[in-house]
């Protein structure tokens, strides 16, 4: 049996930086949980340049994520904005490199959430977060959105949905995580750390 501490991962791309505000708190919710801890990680940013490289590990923020980050964690929180009511192009493309895992089931009876971030109110979060549950299912993942227990998804003015945390950035990208956004985001890695210790022991039982 391994002495290690599972861990949750925490994958979000951010352009304008409220994405990776979400992620942040996101892993507050999971740090809360004894017993759990987190891996945070982002994706590298596409070009349609062919011979545009990024560097090896970002300028600043959390460093690029790689499959093995992916196979060892116990859960798994997806970040992206929407683009066009779709998850960002990055964070797809390294979705769409993940086959290897899915070939030797790496991440069934995992749990997996995501959130995202918007320009406006009615900007597609709730189909971009099904657009990143979808990959997961193919992976076999066990999906867990926010219960309305969470009262902050009755109360919120601005972001939230039972599909997964959400924040309203505003046409300019300028409009801070607001408490409830932040409150829904710290529930939605409490519950992910909570679901991931409980389905790693099941696994480290059979």
């Amino acid at each position: 049996m391994s002495t290690e501490l599972p861990y949750i991962l925490v994958l979000y791309y951010s352009r304008s930086g409220a994405t990776a505000t979400m992620a942040r708190q996101v892993v507050k919710g999971i740090e809360s949980i004894p017993g759990v801890e987190t891996r945070l990680r982002t994706v590298p940013p596409v070009s349609p340049t062919c011979e545009a490289v990024a560097p090896e590990i970002p300028e600043e923020g959390a460093v690029y994520v790689n499959h093995d980050d992916l196979r060892h964690a116990s859960g798994l929180v997806l970040g992206s904005p929407t683009r066009f009511g779709n998850m960002a192009a990055p964070m797809k493309y390294f979705l769409d490199t993940t086959s290897g895992l899915w070939l030797n089931g790496a991440l069934i009876d995992k749990p997996a959430s995501a959130f995202t971030s918007t320009a406006s109110l009615h900007g597609g979060q709730e189909t971009t977060l099904i657009s990143m549950l979808l990959p997961l299912l193919h992976h076999g993942m066990v999906y867990a959105g926010i219960p309305y227990n969470e009262t902050a998804l009755l109360e919120t003015q601005g972001g939230g949905t039972p599909y997964g945390a959400s924040h309203v950035a505003g046409a300019r990208s300028d409009r801070p995580v607001d408490d409830h956004e932040r409150e829904l985001c710290v529930a939605q890695g409490k519950r992910i750390a909570r679901l991931g210790l409980a389905l790693h022991a099941m696994r480290e039982a059979s």
